[in-house]
């Protein structure tokens, strides 16, 4: 009978692999020589914009590649940091492995909780004792604001700043809207755009409220809109016109031909 791979050495064996790799191109290779971690940030970040893509296509051969190109990422940093003996990967592995249990001290500890809302506070509780100086610090400037606005919400949520139900919530996407509407009204561009965030600010919160991921609604609709629109103009195409010599009127109806065909 065939005895099972051991994976984590198996495991194990690649890594050391991979950091052995990294160190000879570094050493050889003029491009990987070259490289800073300010050269190297445009570069993670498009990294992660695809690992983003392959995981909303549900592309588990995608997935397994970029995290492949997010790892070596990893490990790139890692090594420009030892060369300037600031940290070790071993540094970095270790520092979360002391996170991860810090953090957790339901499954590490003698703390009790009843469901993930009580691990979330937990957490906020830890990060707080550790030098946090708001519950809000934890959320990262560069985020895009869809994502940003939600993370805001849930930080703020594990101190009990949250609405009842979703009810409430709608009820201020409402008040906001006449605010809005007041606003263009008035004709203060401003307080226009103050008011639309607020507007927006307040849909996040909503679709929270709805266990639905805004910012992953919104990509599935730009999807759906780009795929109609292509459509619309390969029908346009058909009729040997360009949607730019077309009626509003004639764009219109081949739009809602598209979308009951859909």
């Amino acid at each position: 009978m065939r005895k099972p791979m051991n994976t984590q050495n198996a495991t194990g064996d690649s890594f050391v692999k991979l950091m052995q790799i990294m160190l000879e191109l570094r050493e050889q290779c003029p491009w990987d020589r070259k490289q800073t971690i300010h050269t190297l940030r445009s570069m993670t970040i498009e990294e992660m914009y695809e690992l983003v893509d392959a995981i909303d296509n549900n592309s588990w051969q995608g997935i397994k590649e970029e995290l492949g190109d997010v790892l070596l990422h990893i490990v790139f940093y890692a090594t420009i940091a030892t060369e300037q003996n600031q940290f070790t990967l071993q540094d970095v592995i270790e520092g979360i492995c002391t996170k991860l249990i810090q953090r957790h001290p339901h499954i590490y500890g003698d703390v009790t909780v009843k469901d993930e809302e009580d691990v979330k506070k937990n957490w906020e509780k830890i990060k707080i004792k550790e030098g946090k100086k708001s519950a809000l610090s934890g959320v990262p400037a560069a985020l895009p604001a869809i994502t940003k606005a939600a993370r805001i919400q849930e930080k703020a949520k594990q101190t009990g700043f949250e609405w009842n139900n979703k009810e409430e919530v709608y009820a201020k996407i409402e008040e906001e809207l006449e605010e809005l509407q007041d606003a263009i009204k008035a004709g203060n561009e401003e307080h226009t755009e103050e008011e639309f965030g607020d507007v927006l600010f307040s849909m996040i919160n909503y679709a929270r409220f709805l266990k639905i991921d805004a910012d992953a609604a919104l990509e599935k609709t730009n999807k759906k809109f780009i795929a109609r629109f292509t459509a619309m103009e390969q029908k346009a195409a058909g009729q040997n016109k360009q949607l730019t010599d077309m009626s509003l009127a004639e764009m219109d109806a081949i739009w809602n031909e598209i979308k009951k065909g859909a």
